[in-house]
């Protein structure tokens, strides 16, 4: 997933790896991508979760893997980040943005803030579909359905990949590229509920 994101960003020639410094994970949860792209790019990475029990996991499997001198996890809020604008070559939220309340006026605001002239934004997000013009508004049933899933998640209210497009357009920034992979990532679910109803899984779902 993160080799095929950095394909589509066209991060993924020489050129390009040795521009990259400095990274930040926005919404990095234990660090996964962190840890990845900083020993794929021998860049600095800082991770950022509102989560104190996350950015410890996530530190202490850095340390584990001998990681703590190129990538550090602390906590903050992706819609106020503490850094500097222009500090990082790319920017990189991996499945945090459906967790934003305030996609437009902060959250990807923030992002294109922080992010180094020249530098890329990678944003892979669960999105509704795009309205078809003359479309106000999702169909009740598909209102319905996406209700359900924010119930279940926790999830505050979503947006369509073209109002992301448009978020991005607003902020003037330029080779804006989106893709639906709705297809490839829905065979995550099936694998999830299998792992789920075995003795192990149900046992630590009662427990959680």
């Amino acid at each position: 997933m993160i080799e095929e994101s950095l394909r589509f960003a066209r991060v993924n020639d020489e050129e390009e790896e040795q521009r990259i410094k400095r990274v930040v994970d926005v919404g990095c949860g234990i660090g996964g991508s962190s840890r990845y792209l900083a020993s794929k790019f021998g860049a600095e990475c800082i991770g950022i979760t509102i989560s104190p029990l996350q950015a410890k996991r996530a530190n202490d499997l850095s340390a584990g893997q001998s990681l703590s001198h190129k990538v550090s996890f602390q906590v903050a809020d992706a819609l106020e980040p503490p850094f500097e604008d222009g500090k990082f070559d790319l920017v990189w939220s991996m499945e945090s943005g459906e967790h934003m309340p305030d996609k437009a006026k902060t959250f990807v605001n923030e992002l294109a803030r922080i992010a180094a002239p020249g530098g890329r934004i990678i944003i892979v997000t669960w999105c509704y579909r795009n309205l078809s013009q003359g479309e106000e508004a999702l169909q009740p049933w598909e209102q319905k359905l996406l209700d359900r899933i924010c119930k279940t998640f926790y999830f505050p209210a979503w947006c369509s990949t073209s109002d992301y497009v448009n978020l991005l357009q607003s902020l003037s920034l330029q080779d804006i590229k989106c893709a639906d992979w709705s297809v490839n990532v829905a065979l995550f679910w099936p694998a999830v509920i299998r792992t789920a109803l075995t003795w192990n899984g149900l046992f630590s779902l009662l427990r959680s």
